[in-house]
């Protein structure tokens, strides 16, 4: 219970950061005009209205709600991620869709900020790329338009290439991005599934459908770029967790790609990282894998370096171009603070309350661990939950024999499919064996003790270093409103930290009615 009192006080105050954005931020604006947002602390407008997507959006809330729970234990897991993926690709379309099909999907991406109004200034790529720089500036001749600007080349040549293929006009470069947006939920599913289990991660299966960031997924750019770096985390944490170590070639070249998206996605090095460490046992009997990451890292910059894109240079001189428009203007007093209001509308008063179990958790984890150093290992203790098995010899199938682990649990002998034996912790020591079709039986912690800790404490781990990444952003002074959409990648990871909550459709009916009321009572704008 006073967990749960705990995260009503983080929700009320996560909702006091969003009242005094709004009103300080509206002062501001009245006063000085310096803000350049017209419904602060958001970019957008606003403008209550109804649209073709109203009952759909409406309609799938509704179903993710009623009948997702029971399908997310249910379902295969192959199965459910094919189904993650296509609910939140309806989620986020009816969303867009409450804006009409032009103003809401296929114009997005053609405005005169976006990265369609360049695709003709392409017809010679590498001659384009080695002439980039040269238009970042405001006063440079035929300066590029502020996203493309803003970026490096790779997210308005990943649109000139679609129109190469075929898939050319807003309308094909929209649901491009609905589409591979919402394909960062299931890759957050696949690496908290290796990283903390999958008991956690299909429960937050639907934390990651009903995202009120849907709502800027659908449509911008930052949606594919969420995507891109989302698919590097979770290929990272199979080839750490002992998959092929090709999967860290994979994640290395996802990196690269995402360096190339947009230059503020260089602090995914921080939940890279984590990741790392996580997995830092696989690491260290693959240490092969570095050379993977590092072998797969350096493709993307290498051909743009080759065709003559100069990354650092363009980030220079972007900082530049930054400061000679409206982030020069903005008050970093009031955004720094102001943007983590926006993030709470991004993320939804369920993730707020998952951050708060998260931190908590670390706390406790860190205050543990402390007090386990101060005292010293036990004499005959074995590595615990990090360690090897604990256990002594495994007594021939059948005897019904038992021995001592070397800390002195009690053991037994159980069926395996693949040996016929296996030795596991009895029932009173926070284990117990239950059925597994097809192999015998597993073991899995049991409630109540202190093993089943320790896959919350990886993910809270893997949720707080997305937060600590998305406050550094935070921090740079970069960021000065439009924070909703900008910041879409590193709030992708904040969801997860939904599954530490008990009721989860109480808070997915949270989830999901931000999401309508932002879509239907502003017009969101980048």
């Amino acid at each position: 219970m006073h967990r749960s009192r705990h995260d009503l006080h983080a929700v009320l105050g996560a909702a006091l950061l969003v009242v005094a954005a709004a009103l300080i931020g509206r002062h501001l604006r009245a006063r000085h005009d310096n803000l350049f947002v017209d419904w602060p602390p958001l970019y957008a407008r606003w403008e209550p209205h109804v649209g073709p997507g109203t009952p759909a959006a409406i309609l799938v809330a509704a179903a993710v709600v009623l009948y997702g729970p029971p399908l997310v234990a249910r379902l295969p897991w192959r199965a459910l991620l094919l189904a993650v993926w296509a609910a939140a690709t309806a989620w986020t379309f009816s969303l867009a869709w409450i804006d009409g099909w032009y103003r809401g999907i296929a114009e997005r991406l053609t405005s005169r900020y976006e990265y369609l109004r360049v695709i003709d200034r392409f017809q010679d790529i590498p001659a384009t790329l080695r002439d980039f720089t040269h238009h970042i500036l405001l006063d440079s001749p035929h300066h590029w338009p502020p996203h493309t600007a803003g970026h490096p080349p790779a997210a308005t040549v990943t649109f000139v290439l679609l129109d190469r293929v075929g898939l050319g006009g807003g309308g094909w470069a929209g649901m491009w991005c609905i589409v591979v947006g919402a394909s960062a939920g299931v890759a957050a599913l696949i690496a908290v599934r290796a990283l903390a289990g999958e008991d956690l991660a299909r429960r937050a299966a639907l934390f990651l459908v009903l995202a009120p960031a849907a709502v800027w997924v659908g449509v911008s750019a930052d949606g594919y770029f969420a995507a891109v770096a989302a698919w590097a985390v979770a290929l990272l944490a199979l080839a750490v967790t002992g998959r092929s170590p090709a999967w860290a070639a994979g994640s290395g070249l996802l990196f690269g790609l995402a360096l190339y998206l947009s230059y503020g996605l260089t602090l995914f090095a921080v939940i890279g990282c984590a990741v790392l460490l996580l997995g830092r046992h696989g690491v260290r009997r693959k240490p092969v894998l570095f050379l993977y990451l590092l072998a797969g890292l350096v493709v993307v910059p290498a051909v743009f370096t080759a065709l003559g894109f100069n990354w650092w240079e363009a980030y220079h001189i972007l900082v530049e171009r930054y400061y000679q428009g409206a982030g020069g203007k903005r008050p970093y007093g009031y955004f720094v603070w102001a943007n983590l209001a926006g993030t709470v509308l991004v993320v939804g008063l369920a993730t707020v309350a998952g951050l708060r179990r998260s931190v908590a958790e670390l706390i406790r984890g860190a205050g543990e661990a402390l007090r386990a150093r101060r005292r010293g290992p036990e004499p005959g203790t074995g590595t615990g939950l990090q360690g090897g098995s604990g256990a002594g010899t495994v007594p021939p199938a059948g005897s019904g024999a038992e021995t001592l682990s070397p800390a002195g649990t009690a053991v037994e002998t159980v069926p395996r499919a693949e040996t016929g034996v296996e030795t596991v912790p009895r029932a009173e020591t926070g284990v117990e064996t239950v059925p597994r079709a097809g192999t015998g039986v597993e073991t899995v912690p049991r409630p109540g003790t202190g093993v089943e800790a320790a896959p919350q404490a990886r993910l809270a781990f893997l949720v707080c270093a997305a937060l600590v990444a998305l406050l550094a952003a935070d921090l740079s002074g970069m960021s000065k409103a439009e924070t909703e959409r900008i910041w879409l990648p590193f709030t992708v990871w904040l969801l997860p930290a939904a599954a530490l909550l008990p009721r989860p459709r109480l808070w997915l009916t949270a989830q999901a009615v931000l999401a309508l009321l932002l879509n239907h009572l502003l017009l969101t704008s980048w």
